[in-house]
């Protein structure tokens, strides 16, 4: 490590508090903190909110306040200093990061897992009815004040066809304190309902959608002269138009330097490793896979955890990085229909029922509950 001395720990830096960077802390509890002179966690929420059980709380399937790690407690637990501000730039080769208040941290090693940013008013445009999945703690913070308030919109459109914008709309229409059902518009752009999974799955959620009478349009949406307009047809009226048109990458990324795919993504070997910078890891939707293409899933990003926490230990003994993540060749993919029952997608496999919702519950609930213990020294 640069400025030390054979053997000598020096600062290790996890930025953000995402899926990954939730397991690497547990295995610094579980394990013992890795040898280092200061452990540092920068993030600017003392909690995170796990965006798989949004639908389920839309739904009211779930309290507002479960599907929640406490990264306080937990950071605590794993002997890590916890930063509450927000990232703002990164100098790779001074090992430097800059907060947005101003403050500086210097780091031997460092991890990113601080998400994406939305895209919403970049592909649709500027409007006030407007509001980006991303960050999902302000997004489930805009919906709470609105269900608390009674002012549930009676018409919303949800903009993104992927699984995400999928759940959102069912959860929306299914949204728990409402009089009245919203009317739920799904625009799934160009591409379509779910592009990537099999035409298995993509029949069944569709069923799905008109069984709740949620209307699809396979369209681009684009706000004009006021109005939302999907292939010059009026989407309109619309009181709360929700962007869950996926990542794009943070413009600091490009910015620090360090390299990046052609979408301007931190690029990151199976190692989760930086192609240009060997003491920098990354993961989540600040990453992509060079080695690999890669869909943009939490998934992926829970997976991701424990193989940077290996790797972390192995650099700051001074080791290459060993462990790798080899996605599987499909993804488990369970959609909450919002009604009580869930859809289940594994390449061409599809199921659904009431018992793949309570199986969804079992798996989210579980994974709260495991990093809940941790939090508590249970």
């Amino acid at each position: 490590m640069a400025g030390k001395q054979a053997g000598e720990a020096g600062t290790v830096l996890l930025v953000g508090g995402g899926h990954a960077h939730v397991a690497v802390l547990a295995d610094w509890v579980r394990r013992g903190p890795p040898a280092a002179a200061r452990r540092v966690l920068l993030t600017p929420e003392p909690a995170l909110r796990y965006s798989g059980m949004v639908p389920g709380w839309l739904a009211g399937q779930h309290a507002e306040d479960e599907g929640v790690v406490d990264l306080g407690a937990l950071a605590a637990r794993a002997g890590a200093e916890l930063v509450l501000d927000r990232f703002a730039a990164l100098d790779p080769d001074a090992r430097v990061v800059t907060t947005a208040a101003g403050g500086r941290i210097a780091f031997d090693i460092a991890s990113f897992d601080t998400g994406g940013e939305g895209q919403g008013a970049a592909l649709l445009g500027a409007d006030p009815r407007l509001l980006e999945v991303r960050p999902i703690g302000a997004f489930v913070q805009r919906l709470a004040d609105l269900r608390a308030s009674g002012q549930i919109p009676a018409r919303i459109i949800v903009a993104g066809g992927g699984a995400g914008g999928v759940e959102i709309a069912f959860g929306l229409r299914n949204m728990a304190d409402a009089d009245l059902r919203p009317d739920v518009v799904l625009v799934t752009g160009a591409g379509g309902l779910l592009p990537g999974f099999a035409d298995r799955v993509r029949r069944r959620v569709a069923t799905a959608l008109a069984r709740q009478g949620i209307t699809v349009i396979a369209a681009e949406a684009r706000f004009t002269d006021g109005a939302l307009v999907a292939d010059g047809q009026s989407l309109e009226p619309a009181q709360l138009v929700i962007a869950a048109t996926g990542s794009a990458a943070p413009a600091w990324v490009r910015a620090s330097g360090i390299a990046t795919d052609g979408s301007g993504f931190i690029a990151v070997d199976a190692h989760q490793r930086s192609t240009s910078h060997s003491h920098i890891l990354a993961a989540g939707d600040a990453a992509a896979r060079t080695d690999r293409p890669l869909a943009r899933s939490g998934v992926h990003a829970v997976f991701a955890g424990p193989v940077i926490a290996a790797n972390l230990r192995s650099l700051l003994a001074g080791e290459p990085p060993r462990a790798a993540y080899r996605p599987r060749r499909h993804s488990l993919y369970l959609m909450n229909t919002g009604d009580g029952r869930a859809i289940a997608s594994y390449g061409p496999l599809v199921a659904e029922g009431r018992w793949v919702l309570a199986w969804k519950h079992r798996i989210d609930k579980g994974w709260i509950a495991e990093y809940a213990a941790l939090a508590r020294g249970v």
